[in-house]
């Protein structure tokens, strides 16, 4: 049973159901009713969650009174299901933050409420705003059908003690004094539910509008307040809007200590990072326990001092950096490359010695978000088995190996008296530089490539030293190592790892291929054996573009592929540089001869098939020069020691008997008799024989 569009309605199972006793009405009786009297049903069944219900008012009294025998009053029982539902009450969570953060002033000190107070007020507030709507749901009800909402609250008084009993609220127990305790708690929200006797809006000392006031006065940066200033400054300002006065600096520093109130000034005063480092929750992790499961990558300064001689000045005193790739696990020093910017080149140097040191893919690759990271991307997607991802800045990712840096600082290069110190942040004396020394010894700093093998010898010192946690020596950790997940690196995995597809397009002319890669152009050229250029290649390809694919460590041979226009690659071949030969007959040698000789013969047999080819072409389509009472132009610069026109003539004349060679090898005779022994409908209706027929007349003529 229920209410169902303002009307008492019984569902059909309910009428025809045998359980618990016998059936109201019978299922073909109910059925015949409903189809003489369709109006009797109310919603019709069928489908998902659906059911028939019918008006229980309008069924005849002596079906009412069965139905009422087994189930009982439905007007009773759906009051006391509306009583049962409007007694469930949604505790407020807003309300209970509201006096958690509630706070009032006794002897000149903040407090808060006690946990109890807390409770019960937050009740309170709950059981109004459940009240609250039942008063709009009955007011609804009584405006659609057109009654008095005048004597409303008095059909609420049952469900007001009932929820006492329930829920134990502390609310006016007469009808009087809770309407104005709900005017009240509408008008003045929660605060109407504090009692007077510890304190209300006008005793509490700092609200959420006056807190929002000095924590923007502590975030002020023209002027910079101390708390002594934002004591007077709030003042100042509170009496302007009518507010109460702090009566002491201590309140506005507790207020400012107040954990949830912290972390909003924090930053201001301290920086954000700061604020990061202290509110941030932090993750306790567990070290690999195999080789390659995690490298970092992560560009430093390199600790040691070295000498430039500057024209005009004489030897300066520089430093540089490293980037360095490292295994998690043992610590070992993978790959490095040693610049003065933390770049692509650096990046790339450095993960392709690791690789190449390592000769295993890493299982995962981990870098922080700086410096060239953001633009080599897709680079160093391909250098992971599995993960690439990179870690903010001072996180703790990557901490380890900051912490591995500073220890490779203060065991190893510490050592060197050429050494710059470690972080500025570093409080010890020991951690700084004796920069009077290196002053009064610039002549014997080391020079830039000294420098590079002082820090390779360093690096090797940290790899074979012990580890910190198990003693052992760190590649020896390393080596003895398995990682069963991780791949073997092959060649073709170094070609995809590290070869760089060109960012330009290229074009093959009769002189290569051209690329430039750092302001350096490096030429190329297909060749069918070493030293021996690809001609086939060249008449084929000659303008055609291509991108180059280049292993910038290995520049002696590139990949040249076509590109679709939807952007897919397609792998044409691979080039060597551009043969070069002696320009001076004095240093030429025999090979060299050999080669000039071999070009310009095989250029002359290229222009030769070049003009058969043509003539052939201009002869079958009847539009040669000497056809249309020309003279043809002789080739111009042709080597003399042969007759290559008279060549191309015979060559000419050769090619096209033998195209034609099915008429020419037929005599008149035979030509004669064919004809003879076709029909008129082959003749007619055959276009190739027409033809045919047409040349053997003029033959025969």
């Amino acid at each position: 049973m229920e209410y169902y569009n303002n009307k008492m309605c019984v569902t059909f199972d309910e009428l025809v159901s045998n359980d618990g006793g016998e059936a109201v009405i019978s299922r073909a009786s109910l059925s015949k009713m409903l189809y003489r009297n369709p109006n009797l049903r109310v919603s019709r069944g069928g489908g998902l969650d659906r059911y028939a219900r019918i008006d229980y008012y309008a069924l005849r009294e002596c079906y009412r009174r069965r139905y009422e025998a087994k189930y009982g009053d439905p007007e009773e029982k759906m009051k006391l299901m509306r009583l049962q539902e409007e007694l469930k009450v949604k505790m407020d969570d807003t309300a209970r933050k509201w006096y958690e953060e509630y706070r009032y002033t006794k002897d000149g000190d903040e407090k808060s409420l006690t946990d109890k107070l807390i409770k019960e007020y937050t009740i309170n507030a709950s059981v109004l705003n459940r009240l609250s709507e039942i008063m709009t749901q009955r007011a609804a009800c009584r405006a659609s059908r057109g009654g008095s909402t005048t004597n409303m609250w008095a059909t609420v008084v049952d469900t007001y003690e009932r929820m006492r009993d329930a829920y134990g609220h502390t609310l006016p127990g007469s009808m009087e004094r809770l309407r104005a305790k709900m005017a009240d708690y509408k008008r003045d929200g929660y605060a109407a539910l504090v009692s007077k006797k510890i304190g209300n809006s006008n005793t509490t000392i700092i609200n959420e509008e006056a807190g929002r006031l000095l924590i923007a006065l502590k975030r002020s940066a023209i002027p910079v307040y101390n708390d002594s200033q934002i004591f007077e400054e709030y003042n100042r300002r509170a009496e302007a809007k009518g507010w109460k006065k702090l009566r002491s600096v201590r309140s506005v520093v507790e207020y400012f200590k107040r954990p949830d109130i912290e972390p909003l000034w924090y930053d201001a005063v301290h920086g954000e990072l700061e604020a990061h480092k202290r509110y941030s929750r932090k993750n306790m992790t567990m070290m690999p326990t195999m080789r390659d499961s995690l490298w970092y990558g992560d560009g430093t300064k390199l600790n040691l001092y070295y000498k430039d001689y500057v024209k005009g000045k004489g030897w300066v005193v520089k430093t540089t950096s490293v980037y360095e790739v490292i295994d998690a696990y043992s610590e070992v020093l993978l790959g490095y490359h040693i610049s003065d910017n933390e770049d692509y080149e650096a990046q790339y140097n450095a993960y392709r010695m690791a690789v190449q040191v390592s000769g295993h893919k890493p299982y995962e690759l981990v870098h922080d978000n700086q410096g060239g990271h953001k633009k080599i991307g897709p680079f160093l997607d391909r250098i992971p088995s599995h993960v690439h991802r990179p870690t903010a800045p001072y996180s703790g990712q990557s901490k380890t190996i900051e912490n591995l840096f500073g220890r490779f600082q203060a065991q190893i290069l510490h050592k060197d008296w050429r050494f710059t110190g470690q972080n500025i942040t570093a409080k010890k004396s020991t951690s700084r530089p004796n920069l009077e020394r290196i002053d009064a010894n610039k002549d014997k700093l080391y020079t830039l490539e000294e420098l590079k093998e002082a820090y390779s010898k360093a690096r090797r010192e940290w790899n074979e030293g012990l580890h910190h946690e198990t003693g052992i020596s760190r590649m020896e950790m390393y080596n003895s190592s398995v990682n069963p997940d991780t791949q073997v690196v092959t060649e073709y995995d170094m070609e995809d790892m590290f070869w760089i597809m060109h960012d330009r397009m290229s074009t093959y002319t009769d002189m290569g291929i051209v690329i430039t890669v750092d302001k350096r152009e490096h030429r190329y050229e297909v060749q069918s054996a070493p030293g021996k250029p690809d001609r086939n290649f060249l008449e084929n390809n000659r303008g055609r573009r291509f991108r180059v694919m280049y292993d910038p460590s290995d520049m002696l041979s590139v990949k040249l592929y076509t590109q679709d226009a939807d952007g897919s690659m397609r792998f044409a071949a691979i080039a060597g540089p551009y043969i070069k030969i002696h320009r001076a007959k004095q240093e030429q040698t025999s090979e060299d001869a050999k080669f000039i000789k071999a070009n310009i013969d095989a250029n002359t047999r290229a222009r030769v098939e070049r003009q058969i080819a043509a003539r052939c072409i201009e002869m079958e389509h009847g539009v040669t020069p000497e056809q249309q009472g020309l003279n043809r132009s002789k080739m111009i610069a042709m080597p003399k020691q042969k007759d290559y026109q008279a060549e191309i003539d015979r060559e000419t004349a050769r090619r096209m008997r033998k195209y034609s060679e099915t008429v020419e090898n037929l005599s008149p005779g035979k030509r004669g008799k064919e004809i003879s022994n076709m029909l008129w409908d082959e003749i007619k209706n055959n276009g190739k024989v027409n033809i045919n027929i047409s040349v053997a007349e003029r033959k025969l003529g």
